[in-house]
């Protein structure tokens, strides 16, 4: 359901949802610098507005596909916090079983059709989605997050095309933290208005501040009443920095410290805090309050994945095949 900014309860429900992916994130570096966690961890950090406020456009019906950053695309549309926590944990009681760890998390109730390991792979399945529904005669909407470095995949251009071409009911987002890995945007895209990738096949386009959570979420309510309503597909740039490195342990070397500093006085929190406080929606107290309370959400969360078990080794190849369906 869209936020009602002017709401005082619809506006802190969306600041719960920044915080918690905040929370969360910030949670997942500590307990990784610890040895908690297996694998690699990438972080959404920064980049919050952007889930935020696209998702709180979309009916539980409809689809997201996701990236390897993908925690807070998954909690703002809705997964279970502690099985989202356990799946990073690589437990059994994960979303996933313990299956897909941190990149590759996935909810089909919730319409999470999966964060993804590869660069913009969630392009094609997301265009595949978008026909399913066509097909299906429905009016549910795909939102397809993907990086400023994956918007030189052939597959992203090949997806934007099909949808195009089709008109299918998907919206591209493009968030644009400015960094491929550890390559400057600068150094790998020729142009530096990411949306005229859009235009070149045909689809509307638009770009916003990808920390104002207001902006994106007015500005992508058009885009998926558009493709909710036939319009066809519609290609969002949001701009943001990604504060953390590629990686949880990252060292950084390709940008200054000052560089970080800078960015960091854009804080999608903070500034959403500032909005908040100007319209007279909550006071200091509230907020802090708010942080309390998520914070011990999470807390709950971590609990549950410390106590709940690994997968057992005999069951390793388990969920690899869908069961053979009688007569097939």
């Amino acid at each position: 359901m869209a936020v009602d900014f002017k709401d005082r309860e619809s506006s802190l429900e969306a600041y719960r949802q920044l915080l918690l992916i905040r929370i969360f994130e910030e949670t997942l570096e500590d307990l990784f610098g610890k040895g908690k966690i297996p694998g690699f961890v990438h972080t959404y950090i920064g980049q919050e507005a952007i889930a935020v406020g696209v998702c709180s456009n979309l009916r539980s019906d409809d689809y997201v596909t996701s990236t390897h950053r993908g925690h807070g695309h998954a909690i703002a549309k809705g997964i279970d916090l502690n099985g989202l926590m356990a799946e990073v944990f690589g437990k059994v009681t994960g979303i996933c079983k313990g299956r897909g760890g941190s990149m590759h998390v996935a909810d089909f109730s919730k319409g999470i059709l999966g964060a993804n390991g590869i660069v913009a792979a969630g392009t094609v399945i997301a265009a595949g989605a978008g026909l399913s529904i066509q097909s299906r005669e429905q009016d549910q909407v795909v939102v397809c997050f993907f990086g400023d470095g994956g918007i030189n995949k052939g597959t992203v251009h090949e997806a934007m095309n099909f949808c195009s071409v089709k008109r299918l009911p998907v919206v591209f987002v493009c968030e644009n933290n400015q960094y491929a890995q550890f390559t400057s945007r600068k150094l790998t895209t020729s142009v530096s208005d990411l949306s005229k990738r859009g235009a070149a096949y045909g689809m509307s386009t638009a770009s916003l501040d990808g920390n104002n959570v207001v902006e994106v979420a007015e500005v992508s309510k058009k885009a998926i009443d558009d493709a909710r309503n036939g319009l066809g597909p519609t290609l969002v740039v949001a701009d943001t920095y990604r504060f953390g490195g590629h990686y949880v342990g990252d060292p950084q070397a390709y940008r200054s410290e000052d560089e970080v500093s800078k960015s960091r006085t854009r804080d999608p929190l903070l500034l959403f805090e500032k909005h908040l406080e100007s319209q007279g929606l909550v006071d200091r107290d509230q907020l802090e309050l708010e942080k309390v309370a998520i914070t011990e959400l999470v807390d709950e969360a971590v609990s549950f994945a410390e106590r709940s078990d690994y997968p057992e080794v005999h069951s390793a190849t388990d969920y690899v095949f869908t069961d053979r369906i009688e007569g097939s």
